[in-house]
């Protein structure tokens, strides 16, 4: 078995910029044109939102993101189609950057896990994550997308003891997911002084403790910021601020350059 784009990515010796993007946001028709206008913009993975309609750890802008995405008619389905025709180019540039499904259990669970990973491997997927699946009860799930190709990764909070980080940077693949505050999506404000002082001794932390690489996503929205986490971590990632930057596009073309216009201010 090939490697996957994921594990070859992380071999290299380079920060990440992950892009984490709902599909179908906000405009029916958009995920391929913005799809390709983030890989040519410089994202080094792209997050794909496998909507839901009740995303607890979601804020308020990634929540009403998953709702219009449902409207748009995505579904687990509809987005394995989005992420083949990626692979081929078809209705796009081919896309070779890695992708990410980002989701809840729920929806994995309905469509039935094994096929589910089957289906996303065929298409093109690269890795998981799977924000309310407990990495104790992860053996079976992590075994089989371990068999095929397929990177997990585990997210990490401000209040993960020590030896659970250890546990979580054990299970995930090739990264971990720290969260870098106790939020949901795109609520943190990480400007505040005592705040970003507990972010960078929890950061510090996860390094002492942590064997492989690790990125940092939640409240990130501007470079002043990512070149931040760039100093603690191994990449960071930039969701919400993307997808507030695009709200306002009324065409497939014209969120395809509001995306790439908002990543090229983070490059």
């Amino acid at each position: 078995m090939s490697q996957n784009r994921i594990t070859s990515l992380l071999q290299q010796d380079k920060k990440l910029l992950i892009a984490y993007y709902m599909p179908e946001f906000p405009v029916a028709g958009s995920a391929l044109p913005v799809l390709e206008a983030l890989e040519e913009s410089g994202a080094d993975i792209v997050e794909l939102g496998m909507p839901y309609s009740d995303p607890i750890g979601d804020g308020p802008v990634i929540q009403e993101a998953a709702h219009t995405a449902i409207r748009n008619g995505v579904t687990i389905k509809h987005l394995f189609e989005l992420v083949r025709r990626a692979r081929q180019g078809e209705g796009c540039r081919k896309i070779t950057v890695p992708i990410l499904l980002m989701g809840y259990c729920n929806p994995m669970i309905a469509y039935g896990v094994d096929i589910f990973l089957q289906d996303a491997v065929n298409v093109g997927v690269d890795g998981l994550l799977i924000p309310d699946l407990p990495p104790e009860e992860a053996t079976d799930f992590l075994e089989r997308a371990k068999e095929l190709g397929l990177t997990v990764v585990f997210l990490v909070s401000p209040v993960t003891s020590p030896e659970r980080i250890e546990l979580i940077d054990s299970l995930s693949t090739d990264f971990s997911y720290c969260l870098a505050v106790n939020a949901t999506t795109g609520t943190a404000k990480l400007s505040d002084v005592s705040t970003e002082a507990a972010v960078d001794i929890y950061l510090q932390r996860v390094r002492k403790h942590a064997r492989k690489k690790f990125v940092v996503g939640f409240g990130i929205k501007d470079r002043a910021r990512v070149e931040h986490m760039w100093r603690l971590a191994d990449g960071a990632v930039v969701g919400t601020a993307l997808l507030q930057y695009m709200a306002s596009s009324t065409t497939p073309e014209e969120s395809a350059q509001f995306a790439a216009e908002f990543w090229k201010t983070l490059r």
